[in-house]
């Protein structure tokens, strides 16, 4: 089928599919983002098994695949009597691994700040809590807006596993096996989706590089 063949049938399915992956992606990277600031407040806490749980715990969601997490919260849960919907073990497992990525990123903004800085919050009397959200916290949020931009692209591309479990509404990879179920889109229905996904790539990069020049710290 044609492009304009696929639009004018398909159309309304692929804004839908389009409105579902943004939707998605808002909500697992505002997760991942309030996970991961908890996560970098914990690994630059004074207390010890809070620093030791949360470098557990960026270790495995760094590292372990996508695909293998949706599984396991999927088809291995339920043996342990926990059952959560197909659409919430998605949102699970496109927040959990970016939120460790999310903690990577605030940290090395952490690494750009003064050491003089910290040393005159200890002189002036703040408590830790008061040096996280008045100093620490603030400017590696404004270091890290690039990575962060980076990183919200590469969450709306793992919305994709969607596609894995009976999502509905679908987001854009679920919409082409769905077309190609019902009609021979071919490449055709996948080229579609994939310039919806440059689009909004491009434009999520765009903005992201708008922030960081307005937010950026001069050194």
């Amino acid at each position: 089928m044609t492009v304009s063949a696929l639009l004018s049938q398909y159309g309304d399915r692929y804004l839908q599919a389009l409105f579902e992956t943004w939707k998605l992606t808002a909500f697992s990277f505002l997760g991942a983002f309030l996970i991961g600031i908890l996560i970098t407040v914990m690994r630059v806490s004074p207390i010890k098994p809070l620093r030791i749980f949360a470098d557990f715990y960026v270790q495995i969601f760094r590292n372990i695949p996508r695909a293998a997490l949706l599984i396991l919260l999927v088809y291995a849960l339920p043996y342990l009597k926990v059952v959560f919907p197909y659409d919430v073990c998605v949102l699970i497992a496109t927040t959990l691994i970016p939120s460790a990525f999310c903690s990577e990123h605030l940290m090395s903004g952490i690494n750009t700040i003064a050491l003089g800085q910290i040393e005159a919050a200890r002189a002036l009397g703040l408590s830790f809590f008061q040096m996280i959200r008045r100093i620490i916290i603030p400017q590696a949020l404004r270091s890290s807006v690039l990575p962060m931009t980076n990183l919200l692209v590469a969450t709306m591309l793992t919305t994709s596993l969607g596609s894995q479990v009976p999502l509905r509404p679908m987001e854009l990879t679920g919409i082409v096996s769905y077309i190609n179920t019902r009609s021979a889109g071919g490449v055709t229905a996948f080229a579609i989706s994939a310039a919806l996904y440059c689009a909004t790539a491009l434009l999520i990069g765009f903005a992201g590089s708008l922030i960081d020049r307005k937010v950026r710290i001069l050194r």
